[in-house]
């Protein structure tokens, strides 16, 4: 017996993309080429720091956590300017100055102080246009749909940090391992992407609504108890920074294939982002994002009792990348609903904010750990205290 599927009704899958709006797609175009750009640099920054410029965990942990930082204290910043004035512009702003960004890391060479400089630039990019771009998709998706939309993004743009590391480990290869030739591709791949971004990009139809006053965002208590969840978790999240660092430390991965881990990740992400953010709007997103760090922590363990192997660096970077997916783009989705239109980009951005700093404060504390007691202690510290903050923020969500 045979069925024949008519041509005109799509098949499952294809309904659920089809839910997807056009501006979601472009967004995701544009996060797919900058995430390559962005991942080239990731992919050999820790390595270059550690063994070209010789730098103690700690002081990887303070440069790791210079990033988060500095995003943590720019993102109000653009999620204000979005909400009084356009969207896309304040996103464009902060796309084009991580691209001018990798020119500097390119020019600092070896000294510490001006790669700093770079680094912190490119996390002012970033910290200007995340809050805009996660707004315009919140505000372009249908309501109901918001955890398919971001889960759709985040896996465009996990194609290019998929699609990163390998072009930083062709290039390292036919340059003879030279750092300089990446920087150089990178910052031509992230000037492509806010091409894309002003070509194709549509910003929030209509006037601007009213905004109001910081303090009368503040008060939501929703909003508050948001930002709480997310500095809660954030503050035990272990950055990639160290776990590709200790991977590697471990002795299961060979100095040359360093750059290849961050593709473990992505690919998980890239599988799982799209059906777990349907997934999520249908049976919670509390669920799913909690989910999501009960695996961190089981990488973590993982990390942490171990002897190297192949089979380690397998499960780590499967429960990282089910991290991501279970985390990235529900948490915005979470949000996104309970803030008002006059307040949208502002709302995301303190709880980016708010996770930003933790995550600063993280990286500090892995660092200082790390080089007080070694790997080992310091996995098991975050790992307990983020068990901890998963419990409490299950509570604080209920």
């Amino acid at each position: 017996m045979y069925i024949t599927l008519r041509r005109d009704t799509p098949a499952p899958g294809r309904r659920v993309l089809a839910a997807v709006p056009a501006n979601v797609i472009a967004l995701g175009a544009v996060s797919l080429v900058t995430d390559v750009s962005s991942e080239m640099v990731t992919a050999v920054l820790p390595l270059y720091l550690a063994l070209t410029l010789g730098l103690t965990p700690l002081q990887l942990g303070f440069v790791d956590g210079l990033s988060f930082g500095v995003t943590a204290l720019l993102r109000p910043v653009g999620g204000r300017v979005a909400d009084r004035w356009r969207h896309k512009p304040v996103a464009a702003a902060g796309y084009a100055l991580s691209a001018l960004a990798k020119l500097g890391v390119l020019a600092a060479g070896a000294a510490l102080g001006p790669l700093a400089a770079a680094i912190v630039a490119d996390r002012t990019g970033k910290g200007l246009r995340t809050a805009p771009r996660d707004a315009l998709i919140s505000l372009s998706a249908p309501a109901g749909r918001e955890g398919l939309a971001f889960g759709v993004h985040r896996a465009m743009d996990t194609v290019g940090a998929f699609l990163g590391p390998l072009a930083a480990f062709a290039v390292l290869a036919a340059t003879g391992g030279t750092y300089r030739a990446v920087f150089v591709v990178s910052f031509c791949v992230a000037a492509f992407g806010v091409v894309l971004l002003v070509l194709y990009v549509r910003d929030r139809p209509g006037p601007a609504p009213a905004v109001p006053p910081l303090r009368t965002v503040l008060r939501d208590r929703r909003l508050r108890r948001m930002c709480a969840v997310a500095a809660g978790l954030g503050v035990f999240t272990i950055s990639d920074f160290f776990v590709y660092l200790l991977l590697q430390r471990s002795g299961a991965v060979p100095l040359r294939y360093f750059p290849l881990l961050p593709l473990g990740t992505a690919a998980v992400y890239l599988l799982l982002a799209v059906p777990l953010g349907h997934l999520a709007d249908g049976v919670g997103r509390v669920r799913v994002l909690l989910g999501g760090h009960f695996a961190l922590v089981a990488a973590m363990l993982l990390l942490a009792g171990m002897p190297p192997a192949a089979p380690l660096v397998v499960g780590v970077l499967l429960l990282h990348g089910l991290f991501y997916a279970c985390t990235d783009g529900v948490l915005m989705a979470l949000a996104g609903p309970l803030l008002p239109d006059s307040s949208h980009t502002t709302g995301l951005a303190m709880v980016q904010t708010a996770q930003a700093a933790a995550r600063f404060v993280s990286s500090l504390a892995a660092g200082a750990l790390w080089a007080a007691w070694g790997a080992r202690t310091a996995l098991l510290v975050m790992a307990a205290g983020l068990l901890a903050a998963v419990l409490a923020a299950a509570r604080g969500l209920r």
